[in-house]
């Protein structure tokens, strides 16, 4: 390949994976990528919709309760 070799996008993303596969490991590699997702949404609003000002200790709570009570 020259350094003026136009490739794809499916190329470029082919060939890149495949260095960093050779070069940190696959799992190594997944791990760099999933730095670069982007995710969606909006992590804040959701929290405060599902969890309110409830503390980690009272979510904790509920969840072995419904554990418990078989619903989970």
């Amino acid at each position: 390949m020259t350094s003026l070799e136009a490739l794809s996008l499916t190329e470029v993303r082919e060939r890149g994976f495949a260095l960093l596969c050779e070069h940190l490991g696959v799992s190594n590699a997944l791990r760099f990528i999933g730095q670069y997702e982007l995710g969606h949404g909006d992590y804040t609003r959701e929290r405060r919709s599902l969890f309110g000002n409830k503390t980690v200790e009272e979510i904790a709570q509920e969840i072995r309760r419904d554990k418990a009570e078989g619903r989970m």
